[in-house]
């Protein structure tokens, strides 16, 4: 492995990693990461005040690194090569020997397998300071995961990684002097009770920190002299305790109110020196923006993010906590209305969480396997002719007395058109699909039977029912890893990164790649949708490659 060190600010530090592999002329890129020195934890020099990376942004991914510092002008020339010259080459180092350059003989990093022999103030009076954790193994700082485990010969030659999430042997905050503050932000999820749990609990329990703030309501739970916001609430592995067995967040959660001198007014008057925000990827892109002014404002204070979506749209990560909870709650939605669509000769129709994407709606409907038609946002809907809806459910009504369809929220975009309405989190507003398709439906069999004789159509809308339960076993666990690899992150004095699984291994993220990958959709050429169509037997609306 070769690393490239530069200094592209006076108190900025980034850390190149470039993998070879010389059998194939490929590189791994490794997604940036930002980390405060070490330095600035004891505050004696906010000059000294650094980020680091443990490699190089995917907006490098495709950069050559040579001789000629001048290819570093992605990054506007901030700084020359300060401390290496204009020769990178000479820059050139192993990554597992950078903590002797990067810290000096009279600033080192706190050891963590010390951290049960220091931290004798540990609040939570249950678990002494000889209890607290020590990890079997501890990720060295050249441990990532391939981004793309895929490969083909018409792959491209430069191939993207991501930094290995887990405890460090090194740690940037000394937990004992550890201030953190927890906020859930945007609509409700499965999941973010145990989120808050797990962080509290690995925050308390396994490093000891001093105290853990809850945010409440919000992003306006930051307002600290606001008549409309609540004091944070003390957060101890005792308050979490239970709170993982029942929905919602104990926090409080809310849209918008997002004000950045708010933010850091908050954090200043209560010695925040972590922040952890499970939001979506509206959320995330104001939790990079609170990170930059942390760092421009000189404080010590690292940013972590939990992404949050109940549609599974975030993207880079496999999946995100609360979905495999959510399909669970539409799959029983769904087989309440098969059994009153069955018993009535009738149509059952479930309206389903799905803003941009259909992955709740397949998902259901492939674990329920009772479904007739699938509405999503990534395909159109025809309501008649050779590849009409209608048509398609008359059929199966005929064949079997009853039907059953599945709408995402999303869905039906190009018949109703696009609302230029937004939400107080700067989401469109969204046509009402369930109340157009089910009229669209009784007219249709009206139309179309002899006699003239209603169908009735039974609607089912779950959304609330399904975004408000407690996460099931499967979520659970997700959570549990994304809280407690949030808390190594931030310990270990990452800044500006998020957790997620990718490739079924934790890992950090860059929050600005994640935002700019999101939100994600279905492929409707992809194999999720071929099998939707297999199941349903219904006409397939994707257009040909190269219509419009």
């Amino acid at each position: 492995m070769v690393g490239v060190e530069t200094s592209l600010r006076p108190y900025f530090r980034f850390f190149t990693s470039i993998f070879v592999v010389y059998t194939t002329t490929s590189f791994f890129s490794t997604a940036l990461v930002h980390r405060l020195s070490s330095s600035a934890a004891d505050n004696t020099d906010s000059s000294k005040l650094s980020v680091w990376a443990i490699s190089a942004a995917l907006s490098l991914a495709e950069m050559e690194f040579g001789d000629d510092s001048s290819k570093l002008s992605v990054w506007d020339k901030r700084a020359a090569l300060a401390e290496f010259g204009d020769d990178a080459a000479t820059a050139t180092s192993s990554s597992r020997n950078l903590s002797a350059e990067f810290f000096p003989n009279n600033d080192s990093p706190v050891p963590f397998r010390n951290l049960s022999h220091s931290s004798s103030n540990n609040s939570f009076s249950s678990h002494n300071s000889s209890q607290l954790l020590e990890y079997n193994h501890l990720i060295s700082e050249d441990e990532v995961i391939i981004a793309e485990a895929r490969r083909t010969n018409k792959s491209p030659t430069s191939i993207t990684s991501y930094v290995r999430a887990g405890a460090r042997p090194n740690l940037h905050h000394d937990p004992s002097r550890v201030v953190a503050a927890i906020v859930t932000c945007g609509g409700l999820c499965p999941g973010l009770n145990n989120v808050v749990r797990e962080i509290t609990r690995s925050l308390k329990i396994n490093y000891g920190a001093k105290t853990v703030y809850g945010v409440v309501g919000g992003f306006m739970g930051f307002h600290v002299n606001s008549k409309r916001s609540k004091p944070p609430i003390i957060l101890t592995p005792t308050t979490v305790e239970n709170i993982h067995h029942t929905g919602g967040t104990i926090l409080g959660s809310a849209r918008g109110n997002f004000d950045m001198n708010e933010v850091i007014n908050f954090i200043k008057h209560y010695s925040v020196n972590q922040l952890y925000i499970i939001g979506g990827d509206g959320t995330h892109r104001a939790a990079a923006v609170i990170a930059e002014q942390c760092i421009a404002s000189n404080l010590n204070v690292a940013v972590a993010g939990i992404p949050k979506t109940i549609d599974n749209d975030v993207g880079i990560i496999d999946r995100s906590f609360g979905f495999d909870s959510a399909v669970e709650e539409a799959v029983a939605a769904i087989r309440a209305a098969k059994t009153e669509a069955q018993s009535q000769n009738a149509v059952g129709v479930v309206k389903v969480m799905g803003r941009s994407s259909g992955f709740i709606a397949t998902h259901a409907s492939f674990a329920s396997s009772d479904v007739d038609y699938v509405a999503v946002p990534e395909v159109p809907i025809v309501l008649r002719g050779g590849k009409g809806m209608l048509p398609h459910l008359l059929r199966r009504v005929h064949k079997k007395g009853f039907a059953v369809v599945v709408l995402a929220e999303g869905a039906g975009e190009e018949l109703l058109g696009k609302s230029a309405e937004v939400d107080k989190g700067g989401n469109r507003k969204l046509p009402a699909i369930g109340d157009f398709i089910k009229g669209e439906i009784e007219s249709y069999f009206k139309e179309e039977s002899d006699e003239g004789v209603d169908v009735p159509v039974k609607f089912i809308d779950p959304s609330y029912m399904v975004r408000s339960v407690c996460a099931n076993s499967s979520d659970s666990f997700l959570c549990m890893q994304l809280g407690q690899n949030a808390v190594h992150g931030a310990m270990a004095g990452f800044t500006a990164f998020t957790v997620g699984l990718v490739n079924n291994r934790m890992v950090f993220l860059p929050m600005t790649e994640l935002v700019r990958k999101s939100p994600r959709t279905m492929n409707p050429r992809g194999r999720t949708w071929e099998r939707i169509v297999q199941l349903t037997l219904q006409p397939n609306t994707v257009p040909e490659k190269g219509d419009s």
